[in-house]
């Protein structure tokens, strides 16, 4: 084998895992669990808001 096969094998190698991953990210089976991974950020928000505004409460008296 030569470099010429080595590097072949290997762009065929990342080929094959990025089709599989962009396959395995746009199936239908994970959309419902990516949704609520995307909306993680905002839910936090809300949990935070409510920290603060009990600490300035806590700080006033």
């Amino acid at each position: 084998m030569d470099i010429g096969t080595l590097r072949g094998l290997g762009t065929l190698l990342v080929l094959v895992a990025f089709v599989s991953v962009t396959l395995w990210a746009y199936s239908g089976r994970n959309k419902a669990r990516f949704d609520e991974a995307a909306n993680l950020p905002f839910a936090d928000e809300a949990a935070h808001g409510q920290h603060v505004e009990q600490f300035s409460r806590s700080n006033n008296q």
